[in-house]
């Protein structure tokens, strides 16, 4: 960006969750000091550091419109470890003229792969025989669940066909679905390059689907979306999987609402509306195996992200990032 650049080294600040060492950002950008912060709020010199860096490297903390401003001083680029972005204030970054990049191809295999694993659990029941059969006395195959339909003889909805909707596509094409995808963000054709029916409304692939699976980022147009309304616009004993973002969904009475009345015949979530989960009657069911919800309800702790590979992916692409910005001038994954 300017000349000698290689000449000093760039102070990079990592603003909570990881700790020491910084051993992966390192090897990303050799040329960097790493230093972990504390919340500015919490003291004058935490406040100091924070306006010293020349970056920023962020995993959960809120980057708020005083958080920008404080930043705008010196930060010249704001780095997500991961893909969401909703506890960015992006415009108040634009206003600051911090420009902000988001990590989105660090997990895609293992989102995808924990999506399909949970759809094909649904599909074929898994869950719900293993809890069953531990009751069988005797008939040991005379406990079968009904009605449980041929793969090829059921359709996979998705909302979102990005890179890990994408990725999901690919992977169950292989298990004989009819699969639909709604994505109005993607371009006309995406649908025949990947190979999937799109659709143009959401109720067109909720009329059909029988197990419905969440791609989309949590934003204003997504935020609350999955409801009573929606929930009472998929079909009869449809399924509903979610590795995207908890926030989609707008509460989990609604959930509970659809499964106790078997309109929702099964659900499957890597994430909820509230994490670390708050108290609630359908969890407190969940949690204790009550009969009516038995086999009906797959919960991951938000988990669908990670492997050693994925993890370390992440970190180093989130680095590389801020260096490819500043020794470059280069924006990657801008959003």
């Amino acid at each position: 960006m300017s000349q000698g650049t290689s000449e000093r080294r760039w102070l990079i600040g990592i603003s909570d969750y990881l700790v020491s060492p910084a051993d992966l950002e390192q090897e990303a950008f050799p040329e960097a000091e790493f230093v972990f912060l504390s919340d500015w709020r919490s003291s004058d010199a935490a406040r100091e550091q924070w306006r010293q860096v020349d970056a920023l490297l962020v995993w959960r903390f809120q980057i708020d419109a005083a958080t920008a401003g404080l930043l705008s001083e010196t930060c010249k680029i704001v780095v997500r470890y991961g893909v969401g972005y909703d506890l960015i204030d992006i415009p108040a970054l634009t206003e600051a003229r911090v420009p902000f990049c988001n990590t989105p191809d660090y997990g895609t295999e293992e989102v995808a792969d924990t999506a399909c694993a949970m759809i094909l659990a649904l599909q074929r029941k898994i869950l719900h025989y293993d809890q069953d059969c531990r009751r069988y006395q005797e008939d040991w195959q005379g406990h079968l669940l009904k009605p449980h339909q041929r793969t090829s003889q059921q359709t996979l909805g998705l909302i979102g066909v990005g890179r890990i909707g994408t990725a999901v596509i690919n992977r169950m094409k292989a298990f004989g679905f009819k699969i639909l995808g709604y994505d109005p963000y993607q371009p006309s054709g995406h649908e025949k390059a990947v190979g999937y029916g799109r659709v143009h409304t959401i109720d067109e692939l909720l009329e059909q689907a029988d197990i419905v699976s969440l791609h989309c980022p949590l934003t204003d147009e997504t935020r609350g979306m999955i409801d009573a309304g929606f929930l009472g616009r998929m079909k009869q004993g449809a399924a509903l999987v979610n590795t995207a973002r908890g926030g989609i969904i707008d509460s989990l009475d609604c959930i509970e609402e659809a499964l106790r009345t078997h309109h929702l015949a099964a659900v499957a979530f890597d994430v909820l509306p509230h994490e670390p989960p708050q108290p609630h009657s359908l969890l407190s069911a969940w949690r204790s195996n009550e009969s009516w919800l038995i086999g009906r309800m797959i919960v991951n702790p938000h988990s669908a992200y990670y492997s050693e590979q994925g993890w370390v992916e992440m970190r180093y692409k989130a680095a590389e990032t801020a260096r490819l910005f500043l020794l470059e001038g280069k924006l990657r994954n801008q959003c």
